[in-house]
């Protein structure tokens, strides 16, 4: 997370850029403010942009003819075109599911069934204001206000999901959908990251057994726990925001990855459940009146 034009005289856009080694980018990096760090230049597995030689995000932007100045990941790209599809994570998921099934191992899966789309756009609205975007809400919060009103979401739509969860296998029903993507990706993270650094410590996956085992769950599914690089999460997060963390020094944290890997018990927690208990009942149809509200 540099400068991503640093010869360039008042331009202090800060973005994603790209190394290679090719291209000689091996000198480790401070953070933005010149402080901090040494931080690496790439990890194992990552790989330099392999169409242009682009050395940041903001250059494909520029390239797709779009000079606004909010240069935001993730990026689905059209070689073809070589323009911009989509930047907007929820859609990209959904183009992902369906639109490329012809270059698919597994076409036949769709995590986006048609009928379970009610309770998934029920689920997708409390998560994504009050989780996915709520801990952002509580991370910048500029006055105490802003930030007790962003706890208090977060927390409540955390207690949500947990009792959800508590009944149900997944997020939105009894298979798994793009609704529990949404959430897994912030929960993955909570406890390394939000907990600490935007300040979201009234609730810890950790500390929540229907949570973590529903984490630890998905995590195990083929192919997931590939795509989590807890270290590379928490240092971009923490070597991003000098006004938040001027050092950027980054903390050991409780190694919640390592906690994903124990077995989960997922089949007998949810067995024989057959009704909601008073806790939970009580908690969906509180936030059930404030969706209709």
């Amino acid at each position: 997370w540099q400068r991503t034009k640093p010869d360039v005289e008042g331009d202090t856009h800060c973005g994603w850029i790209f190394v290679d080694a090719d291209r000689g980018d091996d000198e480790p990096y401070k953070n933005s403010e010149g402080l901090g760090g040494p931080f690496p230049t790439r990890y194992p597995n990552t790989e330099p942009e392999p169409f242009y030689g682009a050395k940041t995000v903001r250059e494909l932007y520029e390239r797709a003819g779009d000079v606004d100045g909010k240069y935001t990941v993730p990026i689905l790209w059209d070689k073809e075109k070589q323009t911009i599809v989509s930047n907007e994570s929820s859609e990209i998921i959904q183009m992902l599911n369906s639109e490329f099934n012809e270059f698919a191992k597994h076409p036949e899966l769709d995590l986006n069934p048609s009928h379970l789309h009610e309770q998934m756009a029920d689920v997708d609205f409390l998560i994504y204001n009050n989780l996915n975007n709520g801990v952002y809400r509580c991370g910048f919060a500029q006055t105490q206000s802003a930030y007790d009103t962003a706890i208090t979401d977060l927390t409540r739509a955390f207690d949500r999901v947990e009792a959800i969860l508590s009944q149900q296998r997944y997020i939105a029903g009894d298979i798994f959908t793009l609704s529990d993507i949404r959430l897994f990706v912030t929960l993955i993270r909570f406890d390394e990251v939000y907990m600490v650094y935007f300040k979201t410590n009234t609730r810890c996956v950790a500390n929540s057994p229907v949570l973590l085992n529903y984490v630890r769950e998905i995590y195990q599914m083929p192919g997931v726990a590939d795509t989590i690089h807890m270290e590379q999460i928490k240092l971009h997060y923490y070597a991003s925001h000098p006004k938040l963390n001027q050092w950027s020094i980054m903390p050991r944290g409780p190694d919640f990855e390592a906690k994903l890997q124990r077995p989960h018990n997922r089949d007998q927690t949810l067995s024989g459940t057959a009704e909601m208990d008073d806790k939970a009942s009580k908690t969906l149809e509180g936030w059930s009146q404030m969706l209709v509200g």
